[in-house]
């Protein structure tokens, strides 16, 4: 049984939708990612019944799936965006995204993207240093415009996840020390170019308990309290993202329980006046996507059983950069054998990092299709050309219907820009 409730068997074939993934398969070539359409919509669904008449902008993450496709489904539903660099506010921009409801964040903004938000005329830049403080006013000044800034602090909360996707202890690269960050609102306020409208947190991803965004919360309530004593009033309050999804057994963080828990904090603490900003980028696209892979060649060793996938690391990092786990299925099972060995589903980089799932017991042969589940987020954004390879293309399903929306790259295309050096 998948954990993906538009992904399931039908007459024995996995379909996405209403349409067999073998078809897909067939028609376009693996590896192939596939996304549901609907699945999309009822993500977003979730979030908007969660806000109700409440004042929240949601932010899609966009850095967990940037197809252009995909941002024009939210943009079309309601959303804002989270961008982290001047490559992603071209793409908001690309499909007719509004610059009011685009948040910018992350740690290295260059001069040039803070330029180009300016430009655009974003809604806020999340500052994450004082150092960036200081660049973004020289910029705003120079061309004549006045940057809204939330400070991003760093309250030292432990986000129970991976450590690769915690973002707010004191030991992470990301946000200003909270008990910093008067001194560093202050010094926002006497610069020029400047309007400070809110505060920003985000401590991790793939957060699956409200506790640790409550105790967060209660960190940036004594700080916004403080905050107004100095004279300084914030418009909003930006939570981040961060919700988890279901890869295996997790039971995910629904947006109503963060949310309602939430306001009713704000509320004890007469700050429910504050607009609320989200950042869900996992949770909206996660579980809306597979990677369609075939199994090229079955090697059995002393120690081990190998799948050899046409799938790699280039395709699907996440195994190999944070041992995560994805599920695997067979696109058409063939009874669950009880006795079936246990394979490593590997790929053919010459890498030995190059795994997508390990030790699982697979009733498989050379041919089969097997769909890597929960490939929506973080999947094909992180994929490279490592090894010549071309990456693979982008189908958007809705109901019986395929929607190309992006081509498989050809050899070719990889080095078509590349030149050599003249003959001595």
């Amino acid at each position: 049984m998948t954990v993906a409730p538009h992904f399931q068997h039908k007459n024995g074939v996995l379909h996405v939708e209403d349409l067999a993934l073998p078809v897909l398969a067939q028609k376009y070539g693996t590896p192939l990612y596939v996304y549901s359409r609907q699945a999309l919509r009822d993500a977003w669904e979730s979030y908007r019944s969660a806000i109700g008449d409440r004042k929240v902008l949601v932010c899609y993450g966009m850095k967990a799936n940037s197809n252009l496709a995909v941002l024009n489904e939210f943009k079309t539903l309601g959303a804002g965006f989270d961008i982290v660099s001047g490559g992603e506010l071209a793409r908001v921009l690309a499909i007719g995204g509004d610059p009011s409801r685009i948040v910018f964040s992350g740690v290295g903004k260059q001069a040039w993207e803070m330029k180009a938000a300016l430009e655009a005329g974003v809604k806020c830049f999340n500052v994450e240093s004082e150092a960036e403080l200081l660049q973004l006013s020289a910029v705003a000044e120079a061309a004549g415009k006045t940057a809204a800034i939330s400070l991003r602090v760093n309250p030292d909360v432990d986000a129970k996840t991976h450590p690769y996707i915690s973002t707010g202890l004191k030991d992470n690269k990301f946000g200003i020390a909270i008990g910093h960050a008067l001194t560093v609102y202050q010094r926002a306020q006497s610069l020029p170019g400047l309007e400070i409208v809110g505060v920003d947190c985000h401590i991790g991803s793939q957060i699956t308990e409200v506790g640790p965004y409550l105790d967060a919360l209660d960190k940036l309530i004594k700080l916004i309290k403080t905050l107004a004593e100095h004279g300084i009033h914030l418009k909003h309050l930006d939570l981040g993202g961060g919700i988890g999804i279901r890869y295996t057994d997790e039971t995910p963080l629904s947006p109503s329980t963060l949310l309602d828990n939430v306001f009713q904090v704000l509320k004890a603490n007469r700050l429910d006046h504050l607009e609320i900003v989200l950042e869900p980028g996992r949770s909206l696209v996660g579980n809306a996507g597979v990677l369609l892979t075939k199994v090229e060649y079955l090697k059995h060793g002393e120690t081990k059983n190998f799948a050899i996938v046409d799938a790699a690391m280039n395709d699907l990092i996440r195994p190999t950069l944070y041992s995560a786990w994805h599920g695997v299925e067979p696109v058409t099972p063939r009874g669950g054998d009880a006795q079936a060995p246990h394979y490593d589903v590997v790929g053919p980089v010459c890498e030995s990092g190059d795994w997508l799932a390990r030790d699982r017991q697979l009733d498989i042969q050379q041919g089969d299709l097997l769909a890597v589940m929960s490939a929506g987020a973080y999947a094909f954004t992180m994929a490279s050309q490592y090894n010549t390879r071309p990456r693979p293309a982008e189908i958007i399903v809705d109901g019986k219907a395929d929607h190309v929306v992006r081509p498989r790259e050809k050899v070719q295309d990889l080095f078509a820009t590349e030149t050599t050096l003249p003959n001595d």
